[in-house]
């Protein structure tokens, strides 16, 4: 039988936004605009700077909206889908649905068109907010076998007059409605009860199709409460968001606000965000791992190729940092001599790296999977805090997340108020509570599978708790494998460990399940390999050329010989092969939340893994 874990005591928590949660998402937005009516709810790209708007000025767009599918006769609990990136419009247009009462569906714009099909056919959507002509004209081809959706919403772009329509098309449609029945948005918001379903996100998944997660208006209301609660944000914050909205991560980071009333930069040009965090000056950003990894890298390679004096003065600097760092991580103050030199080293240095974010973060959130515990360190060495958290789509993304003034490096935190959670026989975490899915949809043989007859959601993870309640995630059940000697790897774990040590990197898959040794395969960096190329010989050759040569071999062995130092014999990656190409969400080989889909790579690349071991 599974053991129970005692969550630790949070003697921080503020209990008060859990015992007076809102009835709905349309509730809490409604509370948040008569809150704050006039202050600044999201900045959005405009030009070359940002527009801000206010909670007031986003009501009146949302109402009209809202009013418009009402208008159109979309009924409660019609699912209208969200095929978009990450933009100013996805947020009006979810926040609609939940004032109307519908349910959101969301649909990643890099999703093909056979799996688009299956999504809206699967929910049964009847009207899709469409980003541009691109994702309408993936519709127009898969029309015949959408038939339950009525209506196409453009964001920019022409209707036709009949199937697509402008949102300015809807939000006039919504005016009209609201002259004759100004109360009409309100009543759907005051009938829209807890139970009710507010989204559907599809799990991007590595094989097969993917599965509908069904998460409720309290799923929602509860990540707000719950996150209001810790006291990790406050009203005073600026959020840079750039994740993709159609992750659930990046949908709970659209309800925070609505419950603490923080602004937010909604950017999903992800090519920009270094040089708009400057001009932004967020106080936190949310990430996955991947970010943390690449600047780690870059930041390594610039001191690399500047050398002499500069190098030695950065590393000296983050030496001092790393120490106090330490220090603070033990509860101890750094004394005088240290706290000197780190007076020193953060004037010269550590605020210089700070500054590349904008000057003002307080903390950064990393999700969505493991980040190595060395990035974690050298970060907080700059003075720059990561709060690693842990979560599922199943539980509405957080469950866990280290707090300001409760924090470990290497764990995921403590768990989420009101959250409850047990470690099975086998190390699986179980996790019970309002922010679980109530199911998949259409799919009650695999909502059986994963919540058992008490109502325990089976995470799929490994994981241990220590003394102080901090939970560490040692890997996934699935992903375990073991070697033909019967020993078991992780190799997430040593995936992690191999992306803090080479700065060159992109991707590695760690193999073995079933032979008689560990190997991988490793993609480079194809930016980041370029100033290492022009300094060993290789300037000027094409990526295919770099990493096939003898240098590129040479240089990877160093570091999986680094690697290998720090781990067990029969974990240690015996051969590697160097990819040609880079994985990616277009080719299918990430998903857009950039974590690997590993038996998409496994099979993909089957005869390469296989060549290693002939």
């Amino acid at each position: 039988m599974p053991t129970q874990v005692t969550n630790p005591v949070d003697e921080d928590l503020d209990r008060t936004h859990l015992d007076n949660r809102a009835q709905s998402v349309g509730h809490m937005f409604r509370d948040r605009v008569k809150q704050t009516p006039n202050s600044v709810a999201y900045w959005y790209p405009q030009g070359d700077d940002y527009a801000k708007v206010t909670w007031g000025q986003v009501k009146d767009r949302v109402y009209d909206l809202a009013a418009g599918l009402i208008k159109l006769g979309v009924q409660a609990e019609d699912r209208v889908a969200l095929a978009s990136g990450t933009r100013y419009e996805w947020a009006l247009a979810d926040l609609a649905n939940m004032c109307a009462g519908t349910t959101t569906t969301t649909i990643y714009p890099s999703t093909i068109a056979d799996d688009v099909a299956f999504i809206l056919s699967d929910s049964g959507s009847v009207v899709v907010f469409a980003e541009n002509q691109a994702q309408v004209d993936k519709l127009r081809g898969i029309r015949d076998t959408i038939g339950d959706v009525r209506k196409v919403v453009l964001f920019e772009g022409e209707g036709d007059g009949d199937w697509v329509m402008t949102m300015a098309e809807l939000e006039a449609l919504g005016a009209e409605l609201l002259a004759q029945e100004p109360g009409a948005v309100d009543a759907r918001i005051d009938a829209t009860q807890p139970g009710q379903l507010a989204t559907i996100i599809y799990t991007s998944g590595t094989t097969g199709r993917p599965k509908g997660v069904r998460l409720l208006h309290r799923t929602w209301t509860y990540q707000g409460a719950a996150t209001a609660a810790i006291r990790i944000l406050q009203t005073d914050d600026l959020q840079y968001l750039w994740l993709p909205l159609a992750h659930v991560f990046g949908k709970q980071l659209l309800t925070i606000p609505l419950a603490i009333g923080f602004p937010t930069v909604i950017d999903g040009r992800i090519d920009k965000i270094v040089e708009n965090l400057p001009k932004v000056k967020p106080t936190f950003m949310a990430a996955v791992p991947r970010i943390f990894e690449k600047v780690h890298g870059n930041v390594s390679l610039m001191m690399q190729k500047e050398g002499g004096v500069k190098e030695k003065l950065f590393n000296w600097a983050t030496g001092v940092g790393a120490q106090v760092s330490q220090r603070q991580l033990d509860g101890k103050s750094p004394g005088l001599l240290l706290g000197a030199q780190h007076a020193l080293a953060d004037r010269l240095v550590l605020s210089t790296v700070r500054n590349r974010f904008g000057g003002n973060i307080r903390f950064f959130i990393s999700g969505s999977a493991a980040l190595n515990p060395e990035i974690s360190r050298w970060f907080h060495s700059v003075g720059l805090l990561i709060a690693e958290g842990y979560g599922l789509t199943e539980t509405s993304s957080a469950a866990y997340v280290n707090r300001l003034v409760a924090y470990k490096i290497g764990s995921v935190g403590w768990p989420y108020p009101g959250l409850e959670t047990k470690i099975a026989d086998d190390g699986e975490i179980l996790l019970r509570g309002e922010g679980i899915m109530e199911g998949y949809h259409n799919n009650p043989e695999a909502t059986a599978e994963v919540i058992d007859a008490d109502g325990w959601f089976h995470t799929g993870d490994i994981g241990e708790v220590d003394a102080r309640g901090f939970l560490k995630i040692t890997d996934r059940k699935k992903d375990l494998f073991k070697t033909s000697n019967g020993k078991y790897v992780a190799p997430s774990q040593i995936e992690a460990s191999f992306k803090a040590l080479c700065p060159y990197v992109s991707q590695i898959l760690v193999h073995g399940n079933d032979r008689k040794f560990v190997s991988a395969l490793v993609t480079l960096d194809p930016e980041g390999i370029k100033p290492w190329a022009a300094a060993n010989g290789l300037d000027g050759k094409s990526y295919e050329e770099i990493v096939s040569s003898q240098q590129a071999h040479d240089m990877v062995q160093g570091y999986v010989d680094q690697l290998n130092a720090g781990l067990n014999n029969w974990e240690q990656v015996k051969k590697f092969n160097i990819l040609d190409s880079d994985f990616s969400v277009e080719n299918g080989e990430l998903t857009p939340s950039l974590k690997m889909k590993r038996k998409v790579v496994t099979d993909r690349y089957r005869k390469d893994l296989d060549a290693l071991y002939v």
